[in-house]
């Protein structure tokens, strides 16, 4: 059998891209916090439970609004609130869908519907998702397997001195030794 060069170059092309794609559809470990403070908040949503199915209106086949998310009170101490909200297990390494911070620390809910303004009155400010965009960017996985998309709010000691449009990586180095405590709602959406 003659096998010419451009057939081969093919066949490692093809067998390297099979090789990538089922490493991405193996589904990666829950992520690790930033800090462990020791200490944890409830957070919550009325639309789905810890683990359930993000209703399709919170995504990109429905409004993709925001959903509604509510959590306990914070530690004495705490300034201001973030949120953040990523997939881990997209296809080209954890996905953010929103970065929200400098919550006010009384606050202990955000509606369903968050505007993509960049700053939020009683709300915070809000940061650049992986879209290149400000605000929430709902679940939008290729079809095939669920994704997990984890909700994490962390109690600051202190507001973040960030623009609006931050980039998740600014919003975490800017909270590292800040964090008082945390909570996490993950939920699950696949097409």
């Amino acid at each position: 059998m003659n096998i010419s060069a451009r057939d081969l170059r093919t066949g490692i092309w093809m067998l390297i891209m099979s090789i990538a794609l089922c490493t991405c559809q193996e589904q990666q470990p829950e992520p690790e916090s930033l800090q462990d403070p020791g200490v944890t908040m409830d957070l919550q949503s009325s639309a789905f439970g810890a683990g359930g199915t993000i209703p399709t209106m919170y995504t990109c086949d429905g409004q993709d609004v925001s959903p509604p998310l509510s959590w306990s009170e914070p530690p004495a101490g705490t300034e201001s609130l973030v949120l953040l909200c990523d997939d881990p297990d997209a296809p080209v390494g954890t996905w953010d869908h929103w970065v929200l911070f400098n919550i006010p620390a009384a606050s202990r809910s955000l509606p369903e519907g968050m505007g993509a303004e960049p700053v939020i009155d009683g709300a915070g400010v809000q940061g650049t998702n992986s879209w290149d965009r400000i605000g929430y960017g709902g679940p939008c996985p290729p079809k095939g397997g669920e994704h997990r998309y984890y909700f994490r709010l962390y109690a600051l000691d202190t507001n973040l001195d960030l623009d609006s449009g931050a980039m998740r990586k600014d919003v975490e180095k800017a909270l590292q030794a800040h964090v008082l405590a945390q909570g996490q709602l993950m939920g699950r959406y696949g097409r």
